[in-house]
């Protein structure tokens, strides 16, 4: 693949120095930090409706009369409606601002969790999960659009590592929250007391985020001089479509890596517990967290180091790069432990480190949409998320086909072994300081997409 010349990333000609000294501790003051708070929550809350049904699975499959292929089938069907509206969601968000789009998406997979709760088979469980997808698709594009705004350009690599650590934090707590409100509520009742939860952050989030900090009453002249210039919605403005698939393309095909992988622990890590070392439920709940906190740790830590790589050297794209390639490189490592280790406690131990270093990557992976476009971050992060999609869809189900035809619960890691060496040699194609451009065409003007100042 070629690539045209670009001018080098200009993002950082704003000094360095200047960009340290507000580093994080801005991110959690004042409005800019009560938003950055609420995008975090947002982040944690679509989490535990994400994931609470493959805790619950082991019951909703004895409930149902499900094998594990229909059972795949279910924990998949998020991922249809996910995967099929990252882009238009992401394209309605750029078009008419995240403050409106999240609040669409928040109400639409609120009311597909509550829906969860009032299922009677098969067919409305996966309609039910369809809806919870449709309504998680606009969130990270949409997330990472508000983001573009409110947050400084030296500190993307932190805010999507820190976002998505809230993440990983419900996917750590989802599984002794689930198990210890079904006996309260019921498996039902669980499932319509999370969706109220999430109506209640949609709620909170239309009364407080502006798209334009400096239309926030709460933002100070001082924060407002250390964010990046107003990228507002583009009503008019058309999207460079080739040119941005061209270079969003390979880390897309990154993270479509990284998702299959990371949709196995979603969906199957509870089942693998009670499968293949015959764990009770609830003790497999404590080992699931003990694995989803080593991955919120990641997610952070890989934001920080992607940061501090690129204010040391002032090389975006090997700040990117190489917390990618070593955390692909560390989590193939942990993960074939699987193969060779017998100790329910030791495997536990060896999955938290390959999680650990599959999430270090997320930091990187997410800021570079922010880096490339983001005056289209929605767009450009959509595709992004439409691979996070896909694989939603065929890593749950080709994990409970394999499953099925084999006995064995182990055999599926390989092929996200595989996977995971795609990546590290698809990674050497990302080129985060090169912003896109468009070309000249019948207009009388050429503009330039996503400047930095």
């Amino acid at each position: 693949m070629s690539y045209p010349q670009y001018p080098k990333h200009s993002q950082s000609q704003a000094p360095l120095g200047q960009e340290r000294s507000t580093m994080k501790a801005s991110l959690f003051r004042g409005a800019p930090g009560r938003v950055f708070m609420l995008l975090c929550m947002m982040y944690f809350i679509e989490y535990i409706d994400r994931v609470n049904l493959s805790i619950a699975a082991p019951v909703l499959k004895q409930t149902l009369h499900l094998s594990n292929t229909s059972l795949g089938v279910a924990l998949s069907a998020f991922g249809y409606c996910y995967a099929t509206f990252q882009i238009v969601n992401g394209y309605l968000g750029d078009r008419i601002g995240p403050r409106r789009m999240l609040a669409i998406s928040g109400l639409l997979w609120g009311i597909g969790t509550i829906a969860t709760g009032m299922i009677g088979g098969l067919g409305s469980l996966v309609f039910a999960r369809m809806c919870v997808g449709l309504g998680e698709a606009g969130t990270i594009p949409n997330a990472t659009r508000a983001m573009t705004n409110w947050v400084p350009s030296a500190q993307r690599g932190f805010a999507q590592g820190f976002t998505h650590s809230s993440a990983r934090a419900a996917a750590a707590i989802t599984p002794p929250l689930v198990v210890a409100l079904i006996p309260l509520l019921g498996w039902r009742g669980a499932f319509v007391a999370l969706g109220c939860v999430s109506l209640v952050w949609v709620a909170v989030w239309w009364r407080y985020f502006r798209d334009d900090p400096r239309t926030h009453e709460g933002v100070t002249p001082a924060q407002i001089a250390a964010l990046p210039p107003y990228a507002g919605p583009r009503h008019r403005t058309p999207v460079p479509w080739w040119p941005l698939m061209r270079r969003i393309m390979p880390v897309t095909l990154v993270f479509f890596c990284h998702a299959w992988t990371l949709w196995l622990y979603l969906s199957w890590l509870p089942s693998f517990f009670v499968g293949e070392y015959g764990i009770a439920l609830k003790h497999s709940a404590l080992f699931t967290s003990g694995v989803f906190l080593a991955g919120v740790i990641g997610d952070t830590a890989g934001g920080v180091l992607t940061d501090a790589i690129y204010r040391r050297t002032g090389n975006l794209n090997r700040a990117r790069r190489n917390v990618i390639v070593a955390g692909f490189l560390g989590s193939l490592v942990f993960i074939s432990a699987v193969f060779f280790v017998r100790n329910p406690g030791v495997i536990a131990v060896c999955l938290a480190a390959a999680l650990f270093c599959l999430e270090s990557t997320e930091g990187p992976i997410w800021a570079v949409p922010m880096d490339i476009a983001p005056a289209f971050a929605g767009v450009a992060s959509g595709f992004v998320s439409t691979a996070a999609g896909l694989a939603a869809i065929v890593s749950p189900l080709a994990f409970g086909l394999v499953s099925d035809l084999t006995g064995s619960y182990r055999l599926p890691f390989i092929m996200s072994m595989g996977l995971l060496v795609a990546g590290i040699a698809l990674a050497f194609w990302i080129r985060p300081d090169r912003p896109l451009q468009a070309t000249p065409n019948s207009a009388t003007r050429t503009e330039t997409l996503g400047a930095h100042s």
